[in-house]
């Protein structure tokens, strides 16, 4: 059984915001499988296709830990079978990174994550939303709706990112990075 986390923001004013890339992610797989129906529990939404839960956080951003310790728990999986997919200021729009293991880089919500579960040995999607713009602070920039022409490369980005979260499923991780990793979409 495998959880997968897409992060951001809950509420119709965050749905195309740059930290939002998580959920859009999330609701991208859901479509592509054919899952169920979202369900709501006290701290996370989620959905499931056959051994797979995919999961919103009911919290917001920088909380993110608390709902995955929950749905870590009532889905009886360990840190092994999460698989955490977020935005990242660090990569260029157009781009992922799936990554094994590490620190969360500065992100809050997967600070948030690694310390509630205590341990930061899981598997984690980053999709691109940089580069930031030197005059506008982080906090801003993140919280922006994407533009007109980068929400049409993260529309292919997305594509490529179930793609790639399909390969670690059914080939592995190391073929999932080895194809992935290298990989950026252009318009």
């Amino acid at each position: 059984m495998k959880v997968i986390v897409g992060l951001g923001n809950p509420g119709p004013r965050y749905a195309f915001n740059r930290h939002n890339v998580g959920f859009m992610f999330v609701d991208r797989f859901k479509e592509f499988k054919k899952c169920s129906t979202w369900q709501h529990r006290d701290r996370y939404t989620f959905s499931q296709c056959k051994d797979i839960f995919l999961v919103k956080p009911n919290t917001f951003m920088n909380l993110s830990g608390i709902a995955v310790i929950k749905c870590q728990r009532d889905f009886h999986v360990t840190t092994t079978d999460i698989i955490v997919v977020y935005d990242d200021v660090d990569l260029p729009c157009g781009r992922l990174r799936i990554k094994a293991q590490g620190g969360s880089g500065g992100h809050r919500g997967l600070q948030s994550i690694i310390d509630y579960i205590g341990t930061n040995e899981f598997v984690r999607l980053r999709i691109g939303i940089g580069p930031k713009p030197e005059n506008i602070d982080l906090a801003d920039y993140v919280l922006e709706d994407f533009t007109e022409e980068e929400l049409r490369l993260i529309d292919k980005v997305l594509d490529k990112a179930v793609e790639a979260v399909d390969v670690m499923l059914n080939e592995g991780l190391s073929k999932a990075m080895s194809v992935f990793n290298s990989y950026e979409v252009v318009l």
